[in-house]
């Protein structure tokens, strides 16, 4: 199934907030699974310095990735098909 990248750019955000919203993001692919959408949050890189983030998922299109983090709003810039190249 394919990986798309989430890109954040959250000024200000806190690490509480950061969780809180990792959080929603996991609740959101679980109910929405246990609905037949099928979609995985993986994980996220958070670049402080920057108030970056990047956030991988798994769905068989951007669409239901757009569709999870609109659900659990969490903002985002833009979603890209992406490679997971972890060992």
């Amino acid at each position: 199934m394919p990986v798309y990248m989430v890109e954040r750019e959250l000024p200000g955000i806190t690490m509480d907030q950061l969780a809180g919203a990792q959080r929603a993001a996991i609740a959101t692919c679980r109910e929405l699974t246990a609905q037949g959408k099928q979609v995985r949050y993986i994980r996220t890189t958070f670049v402080p310095g920057e108030a970056h983030c990047m956030c991988l998922f798994e769905a068989p299109s951007p669409e239901r990735v757009k569709e999870a983090n609109e659900t659990a709003k969490i903002p985002f810039t833009r979603i890209v098909e992406a490679l997971d190249l972890t060992p």
